[in-house]
């Protein structure tokens, strides 16, 4: 394990999702350097919020430079739930298994990582090398004064997942299990790598800017008493009509997680924000502003606040990428 040094605060980045170069703009903004192929500040250091990989045109370059920082104690992680997809979509199933891997090779599943298997497939070492890394990342960071997690921290979940694995990471046995509906590794990797889902209604679906359809929405942990689907909601796409104001059953309100305002601030990536950088609450901040999509690449400046300041978001724009539709 890479000693990590002491830094006078972090710089916690979005979503970068194969956004090599705009990250390169973003680190070179926030004062990292260069030097021996390892981006470096004399003193700060990175959190990178997970999802390096997918959809961009770089992804090879923005693995790259996370790893190499990672690997010099210059920066820390958590995993997105890409790098989670990666892992059990290349991991074959145990064979008393209906299924050849943990992750069906289905058009769907194909598609969501089809451009990080084109990128790496000259270099099949190197992919080989990044899985093996994407397994040592952590799920989570409780550091002092600040907590990190791609999607959502669902604090009896987290405590029952940290008793079990103080250092947040998981093995081979956990990927499998995870793929099991209704196992403790499937909650915990659901609930922190992609949130919560709600599903809509029988029938209805809706087609979201990414080009999927889909039959759940996005939803967020920071409203006490929500009471219809639009208290919770929390995505760019719109929902269907009339659903704004359905109420949420008891079930539906059972499914949800809530992060108090009493706890420290929490960074969380996955939810692809769009405009300009804001606060969703004083403890709490989002850093996907959907890079990949012609967005931003999100930073905040950490200097050990409790109470977020929403002048603390650096970013670039990505449009200078050079991303395919």
């Amino acid at each position: 394990m890479v000693q990590q040094r002491e830094v006078d605060g972090y710089d916690l980045i979005g979503d970068v999702h194969g956004c090599g170069r705009s990250l390169v703009r973003l680190l070179e903004k926030l004062g990292y350097r260069a030097e021996d192929g390892v981006f470096l500040h004399p003193r700060r250091q990175v959190i990178f919020l997970g999802d390096l990989i997918d959809r961009g045109p770089n992804i090879r370059l923005a693995v790259s430079i996370a790893k190499r920082m990672v690997d010099a104690g210059e920066a820390r992680i958590v995993m997105g739930n890409h790098e989670y997809n990666a892992l059990a979509y290349c991991h074959q199933a145990p064979g008393d298994s209906q299924r050849d891997w943990l992750r069906e090779h289905t058009p769907r599943n194909n598609r969501i990582i089809e451009r990080t298997l084109e990128q790496f497939h000259a270099f099949p070492a190197e992919w080989e090398a990044c899985l093996a890394w994407f397994m040592t990342l952590p799920l989570c960071l409780d550091l002092e004064g600040l907590r990190v997690v791609h999607a959502c921290w669902d604090e009896p979940l987290v405590d029952a997942f940290l008793e079990h694995r103080p250092d947040a990471r998981i093995d081979r046995a956990f990927l499998t299990e995870s793929t099991l509906p209704g196992s403790f590794a499937h909650r915990v990797m659901d609930r922190l790598t992609r949130g919560t889902q709600m599903p809509l209604p029988s029938g209805v679906e809706m087609r979201s800017g990414d080009g999927f359809t889909r039959r759940s929405f996005r939803t967020h942990f920071w409203c006490r008493n929500p009471h219809t689907y639009g208290d919770v909601v929390f995505q760019p796409d719109n929902l269907p009509p009339a659903l704004e104001d359905r109420p949420l059953s008891a079930a539906e309100r059972e499914r949800l997680a809530f992060y108090p305002e009493s706890a420290p601030p929490l960074f969380v990536g996955h939810y692809w924000c769009q405009g300009v950088p804001a606060l969703p609450r004083a403890n709490i901040a989002c850093l996907d502003y959907s890079a990949v999509k012609h967005g931003r690449l999100v930073a905040y400046r950490w200097e050990g606040e409790q109470r977020l300041d929403a002048n603390r978001f650096v970013w670039v724009d990505v449009s200078k990428e050079g991303i395919r539709d």
